[in-house]
């Protein structure tokens, strides 16, 4: 079986292509960083080493790669052959490969009728879905009734923190024990790819929140109340008896909300959450506060893990989720000004007040009991 994955960053070569390789695939990674693709064609193989007290490594072999700006023609041929297309390279880059995919993807269409599942692996919303869109926007109306025929782009919910590093063997990676692959089966035509470790489902929107609101949610909430305590790493920021009690109450909010909405297990969701802070708390990943932190503004979207969950519940249940007030709170109080999004949020505070970041970056309607209470810790947390 051959693998196609775009992106030979440290998600794709430490999460995702470590489970191509031990699924059976012969993976061929498309990317523009030259050093990595000369790297793993001389090399053929690399390391990946989990961040735990065993420090185990995996050797993963099988893969060599494509430098898509010296070679288009070549990932064309690659993706028209393939048994699988994956992508890993940012919700921002997805666009930049949809017109290669798109070609190999005709090409395939004159070699054979085999379907083929296309799956972008990305931390956002509906991935495979805006791959989809970008690819036919290459096409006309036939090929796109073709398109629909033959080949299938699942959405799918990805997990697993790799925290920034360096390493002197370029190609090794360090990823965390945990990972998380769930797939929606729903979307596939033919039979499901051979993929050890994925989860398939019929519908994947409960598994999507959860994951928005249980991890990204969380960490969000740990790196702003550790930032705002003066803690430069998540596991110190975590060890804090003060701020592990907050980021529980805030996963405790969003529980009842998912736990309500998709009826699942209380008791395994809590296991679910508990495994989740552990993971924020592992000594041996060292991140840091201000990388998990960055970019406040996206992260304080009306649609994104702190305000959405805060305004579903308020809704849902009639009253205010104050500890995820308290995270929109802190996060407002970001004021880490290597950071371009968190330096506009600071300026936008002093020039025009609290009120106006508040309904400016959250979208959160003034008269709304959710913006006085996030106002109000604001004020609470200025003071301190």
């Amino acid at each position: 079986m051959n693998a196609v994955h775009f992106g030979a960053g440290n998600i794709g070569r430490g999460f995702i292509g470590c489970l191509l390789y031990e699924s059976g695939y012969n993976t061929c990674f498309v990317d523009v960083n030259g050093e990595i693709v000369d790297l793993l064609n001389e090399k053929k193989q690399y390391t990946v080493q989990l961040a735990n007290a065993t420090n185990e490594v995996l050797l993963v072999k099988n893969v060599h790669a494509i430098n898509s700006l010296r070679d288009p023609a070549l990932v064309v041929d690659t993706v028209a052959n393939a048994s699988l297309v994956t992508a890993a390279v940012g919700p921002n880059i997805l666009p930049l490969i949809a017109g290669l995919i798109a070609n190999g993807l005709k090409k395939r269409l004159t070699l054979s009728k085999e379907p083929l599942t296309i799956i972008a692996c990305e931390n956002m919303i509906g991935g495979s879905a805006f791959l989809k869109e970008k690819i036919y926007e290459q096409l006309n109306e036939q090929e796109k009734s073709l398109f629909d025929v033959h080949f299938s782009f699942p959405n799918s919910a990805v997990d697993r923190i790799v925290p920034n590093q360096t390493n002197d063997d370029k190609l090794a990676v360090t990823v965390e024990p945990f990972y998380e692959w769930i797939v929606d089966e729903s979307e596939i035509r033919g039979e499901n790819p051979p993929i050890k470790g994925v989860t398939f489902v019929q519908d994947l929107q409960p598994f999507i929140e959860r994951k928005l609101f249980t991890v990204n949610t969380g960490h969000a909430v740990v790196a702003y109340f550790g930032y705002l305590a003066g803690f430069r790493s998540m596991h110190e920021a975590l060890a804090d008896g003060k701020i592990k009690k907050m980021t529980e109450n805030v996963l405790g909010e969003t529980s009842k909300y998912l736990t309500t909405k998709y009826s699942f297990d209380e008791q395994a969701h809590n296991k679910y959450v508990q495994k989740i802070i552990d993971r924020f708390a592992n000594p041996f990943i060292s991140d840091d506060t201000t990388r998990v932190g960055r970019s406040p503004m996206r992260k304080l979207k009306s649609n994104d893990r702190l305000v959405k969950p805060a305004t579903q519940y308020a809704e849902m249940f009639e009253e205010t989720p104050i500890y995820l007030a308290k995270g929109i709170a802190s996060a407002l109080h970001y004021d880490y000004l290597e950071d371009p999004e968190a330096k506009e949020i600071q300026e936008a505070i002093q020039q025009k007040g609290i009120a106006f970041a508040i309904e400016t970056f959250t979208g959160i309607k003034a008269e709304t009991d959710l913006f006085k209470t996030v106002y109000e810790q604001y004020k609470e947390m200025a003071k301190k």
